[in-house]
């Protein structure tokens, strides 16, 4: 059976340990000069710099090439930091372009993800687990408020700036080697795994 293609971002399901992922993520933010709309599922990066409080620091959405990563985005609020669900907004999926924004990180240096390759120059072979790839970014969905962030198959290198190392394919019924087939990722660049800071 051929895999679904339906793109879905990058899904925390655990940690490297196996110990199953339990919601935890801390708030981050981002600021309403920053022109790119965020998305669940989304890869953001550190930008170097925080909100007026100093507590809360600034995110981008991540790019190809971006040096380092910091996490997952999961959730939104334009209200404040500790409220997950804007009271004039309930409907907010994801974090509008030009927009002051609380983004809710899943930032744990070993959380493991699950998501779908592009297999744009072919699919990727159970030979590349253990191998890094990049990521593109694609256009994400304004109704289901998913990210469309997918891995790049035709990057899958040695090259220890690539952001998410492979781990294994998804282990599932509906799941196998192939066209846009699922796979557990790491985040290989991760900030706080990194000696340089931003």
């Amino acid at each position: 059976m051929a895999n679904q293609d339906k793109p879905f971002g990058l899904k925390p399901v655990s940690f490297i340990s196996g110990v199953p992922w339990n919601g935890e993520c801390n708030v981050y933010y981002c600021p309403s000069s920053d022109s790119a709309a965020i998305f669940k599922r989304a890869l953001v990066t550190l930008t170097g710099s925080a909100d007026d409080t100093g507590k809360y620091p600034t995110v981008k959405q991540y790019e190809p090439g971006d040096p380092q990563c910091v996490g997952i985005a999961i959730g939104f609020s334009t209200v404040a930091p500790q409220i997950a669900a804007d009271p004039s907004n309930l409907n907010l999926k994801y974090r509008i372009a030009s927009t002051s924004t609380y983004i809710y990180v899943v930032d744990a240096p070993d959380i493991v993800c699950e998501v779908q390759e592009d297999s744009d120059g072919g699919a990727i072979a159970a030979a590349s687990v253990g191998l890094n790839c990049e990521l593109v970014v694609g256009s994400g969905n304004t109704t289901t408020g998913l990210s469309a962030m997918e891995l790049d198959s035709s990057s899958v290198a040695t090259t220890a700036t690539l952001p998410v190392q492979l781990l294994r394919l998804a282990d599932r019924e509906d799941n196998e080697i192939g066209n846009q087939a699922k796979w557990l990722v790491r985040l290989n660049t991760h900030s706080y795994h990194h000696s340089t800071g931003l």
